[in-house]
C-alpha cells in the first residue's frame, strides 16, 4: 500500500519524467503520468491540510489552558471541536486514498455485459434493470458511458447489452459487480401476485489499451447485416449492423447500436479487444497453476453473488454475508455502501 512519504517521492521522479522533451511526443505515456501527477498532488495536499489543521489544534489547546477569559475559551472550544470534526473526516479521506490507490497499468475503462438468465421474460426485465442501476452510478461518478451493442426483449428488457464505461476509478470499482445476481420479486406479468426468482449475470472485462493487444487481420472474418430492434426504418434500411468473428479464437461479436456501419465496427473491435485480453489472462493463470472461477458461471439460481429482494426491501451481498435495507435507492445507483464494504473486507 502506498504511503504518503512513497507518494511525495514518486511525485519528485514523475516531474522529472515530464520535464523530459521527448515525452511530447508519446501522448499516451503522457496522459497516463499526467493523470497519476493529479492522483499524487491530492495525497499531498490532504496530508498538508492535515498537518495545518493539527497545528492550530495544539494552539487552541494551549490558549485553553492559559486563558482566563471565559468567552474566549468557549470560543476556542467550539473552534477546536470543529477542527477535530474536520481532521477526522481528512484523516478518512487520506486513508481511502492511500488505500484506493491504483497501481500503473490499472484498466481505465471496463466493457461490461449484462445478460438475461433463469427466469425468462423477468429476467430480461432484470437484466434491464441492472443496466440502468450501473447507468445512475456511473452518471453519479461522473464516468463517460456508451453502449456497444445489445439484443432488446419484447417487454422492454435486454436479452444482452454491452457497454463501456470509463474515467476515474472505474475499475476498482466495477470489478466488484462481476458474477450472477439474482431478483425476488412479483413480475409485472404475474397476475397470480406470487413471487419469482430470476437472474443476470454480470461479467466485467478491463479494455485494453491499444498497445495490449495486437489483431491480424488475417485472422478475422467481417459480415455486414440489417440492424434490428429500435431504431424505425432507418435501420432496417441500410447494413449497419456488423459480425466480427475471431478465427484462431472463435470469439464472435456483434454491434448493432449505432447507425452507421464505421461506428458498429469501432464499438465490435472494443468488445473483441476486451474478450481477447480476458482469454490471455485466463490462459496465463491457468499456465501458473492458478485456478480461475469463471465471472458469470451457468447462470444458474445457486450461483449468485448478490440477492434483490424487492418483498423485504433488502439487497444481500452474499460475498459478505450482509443485507441493506434501501433496495430503491439502491437501483437509483446508490451503490457504494456496497462496494465499499466489498472493499473493506477485501473480497477479491
Amino acid at each position: 500500500m502506498l504511503d504518503v512519504e512513497g507518494a511525495k517521492k514518486e511525485y519528485d521522479e514523475l516531474l522529472n519524467q515530464l520535464s523530459d522533451p521527448e515525452l511530447i511526443s508519446n501522448w499516451e505515456k503522457f496522459e497516463e503520468l499526467t493523470k497519476r501527477k493529479a492522483f499524487l498532488e491530492k495525497i499531498i495536499a490532504t496530508e498538508k491540510e492535515i498537518t495545518d489543521l493539527k497545528n492550530r489544534i495544539e494552539e487552541n489547546k494551549t490558549i485553553l489552558k492559559s486563558e482566563a477569559d471565559r468567552e474566549l475559551v468557549s470560543l476556542a472550544e467550539t473552534e477546536t471541536a470543529q477542527m477535530n470534526e474536520k481532521l477526522k473526516k481528512l484523516e478518512e479521506e487520506l486513508k481511502k486514498l492511500l488505500t484506493e490507490e491504483e497501481e500503473p497499468g490499472t484498466p481505465k475503462a471496463v466493457i461490461m455485459e449484462i445478460r438475461a438468465g433463469t427466469g425468462g421474460e423477468e429476467a430480461a426485465l432484470f437484466a434491464a434493470d441492472l443496466f440502468k442501476m450501473y447507468s445512475k452510478y456511473s452518471q453519479l461518478k461522473g464516468w463517460k458511458q456508451k453502449t456497444l451493442d445489445s439484443s432488446p426483449s419484447g417487454l422492454g428488457g435486454f436479452k444482452e447489452i454491452i457497454f463501456e464505461m470509463k474515467n476515474g476509478d472505474v475499475w476498482s470499482k466495477m470489478k466488484y459487480e462481476a458474477g450472477v445476481h439474482r431478483v425476488q420479486r412479483i413480475p409485472t406479468t404475474e397476475k397470480s401476485g406470487r413471487v419469482h426468482t430470476s437472474t443476470a449475470t454480470v461479467a466485467v472485462l478491463a479494455k485494453p489499451k491499444k498497445t495490449e493487444t495486437k489483431i491480424n487481420p488475417a485472422d478475422l472474418k467481417i459480415d455486414s447485416y440489417h440492424s434490428s430492434g429500435a431504431g424505425g426504418q432507418y435501420v432496417n434500411k441500410r447494413m449497419t449492423a456488423i459480425r466480427i468473428t475471431h478465427l484462431p479464437s472463435g470469439i464472435v461479436v456483434t454491434s448493432q447500436s449505432e447507425r452507421n456501419l464505421l461506428s458498429n465496427k469501432e464499438n465490435a473491435f472494443s468488445i473483441l479487444e476486451a474478450r481477447l485480453l480476458q482469454k490471455k489472462e485466463t490462459e496465463e493463470s491457468e499456465k501458473r497453476g492458478g485456478e480461475r472461477r469463471s465471472q458469470i458461471g451457468g447462470a444458474k439460481r445457486a450461483e449468485k453473488i448478490r440477492t434483490y429482494n424487492f418483498p423485504q426491501n433488502r439487497v444481500t451481498d452474499h460475498r459478505i454475508k450482509k443485507s441493506f435495507y434501501n433496495i430503491e435507492e439502491i437501483m437509483q445507483g446508490k451503490l457504494d455502501p456496497i462496494i465499499e464494504s466489498l472493499k473493506s473486507l477485501q473480497v477479491p
